[in-house]
């Protein structure tokens, strides 16, 4: 391991932490009008239906999957699965999802680059995005092959060590990463970095949408009709439209 390993995967986790938290608490506090989706719906319907359903499905499955799949102990789940099963469950399912998701950013891409008016009202961060998805994605089915040269679960463990470790702040988590190979760790330096630019770009929305979560639980809201206090012996005021 070198100083930039270090660097890449021991301080720049805790950065891209900072500035994904910080950020987004910063742009609700002080830009709520830019707090949305920017949605290209009406400017040109056309293949937003497909490719937006195949993105989302794929990459909220993604998400899910490498948050529980990287941050469960082995122990959690040791007598019921093996690190090679469930590496292989994970290559399946991760690889339907990624293929999802990525024809669906390949569609969002195509459409919002070919696209004149589409093309015209988008902002550079927003092709910026598309791009780095596209290639997170990419990335990611590449890895599948690279992982069944180890279906022992043995690289899915070391990499799993290495996320526990940072989110527990456990020293040592570096080295965990000294057998990775480089599309390895440039698909996780390339994650990192979208969250770095998360709070800069349409992808704010994400949390609106987890948000909404909390309806579900809020309890009903109760509204009585006003009723107004008039002393005995006069008349009521005449409300608004009320006939002659």
């Amino acid at each position: 391991m070198n100083a930039l390993d270090y660097i890449l995967f021991g301080v720049y986790p805790y950065i891209a932490l900072a500035i994904f938290l910080l950020g987004s608490l910063i742009r609700f506090d002080r830009d709520q009008y830019t707090w949305k989706s920017d949605s290209s719906q009406l400017l040109k319907m056309g293949q937003l239906r497909w490719g937006s359903n195949l993105f989302h499905i794929g990459v909220l499955f993604l998400f899910v999957g490498h948050t529980i799949g990287m941050l469960t102990p082995h122990f959690v789940y040791e007598h019921f699965i093996s690190a090679g099963d469930k590496q292989l469950m994970a290559m399946i399912s991760g690889g339907i999802a990624g293929l999802l998701g990525f024809v669906g950013v390949t569609i969002l891409l195509h459409r919002r680059l070919t696209e004149p008016r589409i093309r015209i009202n988008s902002k550079t961060s927003d092709i910026v995005l598309l791009v780095l998805l596209w290639l997170q994605l990419a990335l990611g089915l590449i890895t599948i092959p690279l992982s069944a040269q180890h279906m022992d679960g043995s690289m899915m463990m070391l990499l799993a060590g290495w996320a526990q470790a940072i989110v527990t702040l456990q020293p040592g988590a570096v080295e965990l990463l000294a057998q990775a190979g480089f599309i390895f760790k440039l698909h996780m330096f390339l994650g990192m970095s979208i969250f770095v630019i998360f709070p800069f770009t349409r992808l704010v929305h994400v949390w609106s949408g987890f948000a909404s979560v909390g309806y579900l639980f809020r309890p009903y809201q109760v509204v009585r009709a006003r009723r107004l206090n008039v002393p005995a012996g006069q008349n009521q005021p005449r409300q608004p439209g009320a006939g002659v």
